[in-house]
Order: structure tokens, then C-alpha cells, then sequence
């Protein structure tokens, strides 16, 4: 099956965005998006210093997926999030805390032999002069024992989006082959998007992690990828455009810049892709129809040629970097799935991400969506000029449009 034919799959229509989000995790049939992966619980400093001298600690939650199954959902998005967790305290407050972001949490299954994973880390991402540490205790953990007989499979695929990272990828060979049975280019798939997440303290052969994190992403239609990932993981330099020639298999590829910014390049249908999103409500995602020709196929690759947008991002003043990646994918997925054009859905990641570098948390309640619709739809010099830090949605929200204008 050529790359064509899976993004030609049919996706599930559009479901009504919920007014607003439950609190109890039950059961929302045909999410509009689903996260597949691990989530832990946290603790995390209450001063900066070594682990060996901090006294206390705060509990949270950390979960790349997770994430931005919250972030969805608090958005207004229809989110599931599904993993195993242990039969224990740990797993229960991580359920709790995530369905009261207005998740799914019914796919989630316990495991009453295997913990659910914690792990500790300093503040150091807050302190320049500090070493950064973080202490995992997730092996055996029940998340790693996903696999393709482990986890409802239907809950999966009932979406219009499955989104997953190569965090899980890396937990355990059955957690790997749960993602290739995802990735597998099959007729009437969820599209897929897949957020590299290279984690170079879980992949002890790096050559061998590039290879798996490749694979899984030419399977993905819709890809997340660093640039400083691409480097790491694959040995790509030369910027975005090496990262696509590198990457051609998926109908979108983000490569993601930092503070430079974002490109995305999209083989996507409609109007040059720059002004619609297409596909993914119509189930046609990446059909030739209406391009004005025939693509060129090598290997059965579609290599239509993509239309390429960059979008820099705002300056910010960053609080914390932990979990901005995260909340990227959800504010680009938020635009996707709304019909955004694609320097919008790319400018709605810039704000989210902004949203959580500007607090010390990985995760937070993003700024109303009224407030980056108005930020997103800036002119270009505005956009250019927009400088963020702590505590400015709740800033920008209270000011009128013409306030934030003058």
C-alpha cells in the first residue's frame, strides 16, 4: 500500500465539540483525538539544588501524551487518553487529575502486578547555575507493559486523530510493537500523528533509537520533528528542507525551530494548503483530486510537491521549558482540527507553547481561545513584534482588541 493510499483512508467525520468539558472521565464516543502513552506521577522541587538537599517536593503529573490530551480538552476538544496505570494511589491520582482536565480516562486499564511510574527531578530548569537532574523509577512500570493485546485497540482507532510519541516506543519491545501495529499503513486508520520526542536518556543505543524513531514516522501522516532532534537522532543538518528530504513518507512534516520558529511542508488537499485544512473531516487526506495533476511516485512515495509555510515564533521570556513541545502539538492539532489554515494552526502552537514556557509547570489550562484566534490572526510586522512573558494571557485576555492594538 503506497503512502497515497493511507492518507487517502478514510477519517471519521467531526464531532461536535462539547460545549464544555466533563469532569469524569467517562466514556466520549468518537474523541477527536486520542493520546496513546505513559504518565507518571511528578515531584518536583519546592527550591532549587541538588535532589540530595531538597526537603520537600510538590506532586504533579508529567506525560508528554497526556499532555496534550489536557490541553485538548480544556480547549474544548472531544480528548481520550489511554494507558495502563498500577492498581495503586499513584495511578489513581493520575486518572483523577487528568479526567478533571475533561479527558476520557475509560481506556485506561489498571495492572495489579506492575506500579504506575514516578519519577523526580530538580528545579535546575529554573536556576541557569544549577545541574539539571531527573530520576526515573518507570522500568517494569505498568505502562511499559502496553502492547497490542494489552489495550483496547477499538478506543484507539475510534477518533479522527490517534496521537502518539516515540517516548512509548522506547518503554519496552512491547510497547514498540504496539506502535508499529499503530503506524501500519492500513485502509480506514485514524490519522496519525507522530511526535518524535527523542529522549536520549531512554534509548541506550542512539543508532539503533534513530533507526526505530524513522521507521515510525514515515508510517505517521502528520510528524513533529526538532530540528535539534533530526541532528540527534538521524544525523540530518542543513535545516527543514534537508529534515523533508530525509522524511518524505508523511503528508505533513513539522519541523520545529525554537525560538526561530516553525516550517511546516504539507502535501495536504484543497486550496494549496496554505488556506484550508482539508482533509481531515472530508476522509480524503491526501488525495490527488483537485491538485491539477498527477503526483510523481518513487518507491510509492507521493512526491507532490509540498507547499512550504514558516511561521516565526513570538519572543518569549521563559519561565520553564518542560512540556512546550507538548503543548506545540496540541495547539497545531486544536487548528487542524477547526479548519485552520496552516500558518494559523502553526501560530496557534507558538501560543500555546508560549503559555507553558511562561509558568514553571509542564502543564497548565491554555489561554482562552477567543484571546489566540485574536493573537493568530495579527499581520505579519504585529505578529513579528509580539514579546510574552509570565502572565500574559491573563493580560492580553483582559484588554479589548483595540486596547491591545494602540
Amino acid at each position: 500500500m503506497s503512502a497515497t493510499d493511507t492518507a487517502a483512508a478514510t477519517v471519521p467525520a467531526p464531532a461536535q465539540a462539547p460545549a464544555s468539558a466533563p469532569a469524569t472521565g467517562e466514556p466520549a464516543p468518537g474523541a477527536e483525538v486520542v493520546c496513546l502513552g505513559e504518565s507518571m506521577v511528578t515531584f518536583v522541587p519546592q527550591t532549587t539544588g541538588r535532589l540530595a538537599d531538597v526537603p520537600a517536593f510538590t506532586r504533579a503529573i508529567g506525560g508528554a501524551e497526556s499532555n496534550v490530551a489536557c490541553a485538548l480538552a480544556s480547549g474544548g476538544h472531544g480528548a481520550r487518553w489511554v494507558s495502563r496505570v498500577g492498581a495503586d494511589g499513584f495511578g489513581e491520582h493520575l486518572v483523577d487529575a487528568i479526567a478533571a482536565y475533561g479527558v476520557d480516562t475509560s481506556a485506561v486499564t489498571r495492572d495489579p502486578a506492575r506500579p504506575t511510574g514516578i519519577y523526580f527531578r530538580t528545579a535546575a530548569d529554573r536556576d541557569a547555575d544549577a545541574a539539571f537532574e531527573v530520576v526515573y523509577y518507570r522500568a517494569g512500570s505498568a505502562a511499559s507493559a502496553m502492547s497490542p493485546h494489552t489495550v483496547p485497540l477499538d478506543a484507539l482507532r475510534d477518533t479522527r486523530v490517534l496521537h502518539v510519541t516515540g517516548i512509548t516506543a522506547a518503554l519496552s519491545p512491547d510497547c514498540l510493537a504496539l506502535l508499529r501495529t499503530l503506524t501500519e499503513r492500513r485502509a480506514g486508520r485514524p490519522l496519525v500523528s507522530f511526535d518524535v520526542n527523542f529522549r536520549a536518556s531512554l534509548w541506550p543505543d542512539r543508532a539503533a533509537a534513530g533507526e526505530v524513531l524513522l521507521g515510525l514516522a514515515r508510517g505517521a501522516d502528520l510528524v513533529f520533528v526538532g530540528e535539534d532532534e533530526a541532528e540527534t537522532a538521524w544525523g540530518v543538518t542543513g535545516g527543514p528542507r534537508a529534515v523533508r528530504e530525509a522524511l518524505p513518507e508523511p503528508t505533513t512534516l513539522v519541523v520545529k525551530q525554537g525560538a526561530g520558529g516553525a516550517t511546516v511542508f504539507t502535501r495536504e488537499t484543497g486550496e494549496a494548503a496554505g488556506t484550508v485544512a482539508g482533509d481531515l473531516a472530508s476522509g480524503v487526506a491526501g488525495d490527488l483530486a483537485g491538485r491539477g495533476g498527477e503526483a510523481v511516485r518513487t518507491d510509492g512515495i507521493d512526491r507532490t510537491p509540498d507547499a512550504v509555510i514558516h511561521e516565526p515564533a513570538p519572543l518569549v521570556d521563559v519561565v520553564a521549558p518542560v512540556g512546550a513541545g507538548d503543548a506545540f502539538a496540541a495547539g497545531y492539532l486544536s487548528g487542524l482540527l477547526r479548519g485552520l489554515p496552516a500558518a494559523g494552526r502553526l501560530r496557534q502552537g507558538h501560543l500555546l507553547a508560549a503559555n507553558v514556557l511562561t509558568v514553571a509547570a509542564d502543564l497548565t489550562t491554555p489561554p482562552p481561545r477567543a484571546l489566540t484566534d485574536r493573537l493568530a490572526a495579527l499581520d505579519a510586522e504585529e505578529w513579528g513584534g509580539l514579546a510574552l512573558g509570565p502572565g500574559w494571557a491573563e493580560r492580553l485576555g483582559a484588554t479589548t482588541p483595540s486596547e491591545a492594538d494602540a
